[in-house]
């Protein structure tokens, strides 16, 4: 596929894209507002040095200690933040208020990114992780921008996908001035689409540098208290459609030998959070909702996180934890913010994208790979049976998170490489 064949595509889709945009608001109604900025219209977006693009909260958690650094380094230094999810956009408000200008991401268009563009005039694009859009790289080539795609990664089934559309994707990976892999296999992948070898580098996962901020501790604490103190509790973090269930019966089996075991269920998407407490309700489990502040007691079974950006307090309160998205072929998660906190973390067989973490993890007995629910049940039973073996992977995990750390100094030299010397 070439890219004019590409954008005509895109085109004819556009009207799908809108439509699907209300569709989902139909659940989710944060997706109806400020539509217009997908089509860089309605009120500009600021003129800024550089833009980040990130999709989702995991991308804008990702990007948390880049954007931190990068501020710290130069406070005059502004910076646009673009998500194509509102709770990305979300995260990004929690984590730094007004201080980071946020739009929605424009569409892969040639006269959107041309109103993009004309209103922002940024020094330097900044794409995190995987996102790959033909026309956005080869409009700020045209204009003369920089573009790094930073703590790259790109699993084998990705890479697949791309190679359905060999020319197209080679055209557009010799677009990136810099692509900064997160590991060797992911680097080999990227010079295997067409990326030239001579602009890869492996500088590493920034999320191994991911800070968690001083009040963590104490917020932890005060959780723990709020769900019973000396109660086992184990979390299942960031959980998708076809999970909640399988999860719910592993439980169930959890507290016939551990009876005053607690699960804290966070389902991944907001829109997802009453179908979730209805399923709890209809497997005849007792439910507390941290969104209704309802007391969790010693007979409350399930505890519901359906709010945002209290994933981190949950997983730092807890005596273990599964990462979701690994049941169903979705990918998983990141594991890293469970093992910084020195907890035991468990995922299932789909991780193929955060591969050469869990890999990583795994290695180090700092993780734990579970075939199928029974399997997290049986695992869940034996950590919280016995706090010497939870606190032997937990440490095991902190070790690894520790040891890793220096990727986000390799990528901001990098990054600063790249800046125009003289800045307004």
């Amino acid at each position: 596929m070439t890219r004019r064949l590409y954008t005509l595509l895109l085109r004819l889709l556009l009207p799908l894209a809108l439509l699907r945009l209300y569709w989902r608001s139909l659940k989710s109604p944060a997706y109806r507002r400020r539509v217009p900025e997908r089509l860089a219209l309605g009120p500009a977006a600021p003129a800024t040095q550089i833009w980040i693009h990130a999709v989702s909260v995991g991308e804008v958690q990702a990007a948390e200690p880049l954007i931190r650094r990068m501020i710290d380094r130069d406070p005059a230094l502004s910076v646009l933040v673009t998500t194509t999810t509102p709770t990305g956009a979300e995260r990004l408000r929690e984590r730094f208020g007004g201080g980071v200008a946020h739009r929605y991401t424009p569409y892969d268009l040639p006269g959107i990114l041309d109103r993009f563009l004309d209103r922002t005039t940024p020094a330097l694009l900044i794409v995190m992780e995987t996102e790959i859009w033909p026309n956005t790289l080869a409009a700020c080539a045209t204009r003369g921008i920089p573009v790094i795609l930073a703590n790259a990664r790109l699993s084998e089934r990705s890479a697949g996908g791309y190679r359905r559309f060999a020319r197209l994707t080679r055209e557009a990976l010799r677009g990136f001035d810099l692509i900064a892999a997160q590991a060797k296999a992911d680097a080999e992948r990227f010079v295997s689409l067409g990326a030239d070898p001579d602009r890869v580098q492996v500088t590493g996962s920034i999320k191994f540098d991911l800070r968690q901020p001083a009040s963590l501790v104490d917020r932890a604490e005060a959780m723990r208290r709020a769900w019973g103190g000396q109660r086992s509790v184990w979390v299942a973090a960031s959980t998708h459609e076809g999970e909640d269930g399988p999860i719910l019966t592993a439980h169930q089996q959890i507290r016939t030998v551990v009876p005053d075991a607690l699960l804290v269920l966070v389902p991944r998407h907001p829109e997802r959070f009453e179908r979730v407490a209805e399923l709890v309700t209809r497997q005849g489990l007792t439910l507390a909702r941290r969104s209704r502040q309802e007391p969790c007691t010693r007979s409350t079974s399930v505890f519901l996180g359906d709010t945002m950006g209290e994933l981190p307090i949950f997983l730092a309160a807890a005596d273990a934890a599964f990462m979701g998205g690994s049941l169903v072929p979705t990918g998983g998660h990141n594991l890293l913010e469970a093992a910084a906190a020195g907890v035991p973390v468990a995922i299932g067989p789909h991780h193929f994208n955060f591969a050469a973490i869990t890999e990583l993890l795994c290695a180090e007995e700092g993780a734990i790979e579970i075939a199928d629910a029974q399997a997290l049940a049986r695992l869940m039973i034996s950590w919280l049976s016995d706090a010497t073996e939870r606190a032997r992977i937990g440490e095991n995990g902190r070790r690894v998170v520790e040891s890793n750390r220096g990727a986000l100094d390799r990528l901001v030299t990098l990054i600063e490489a790249r800046l125009p010397k003289t800045r307004d």
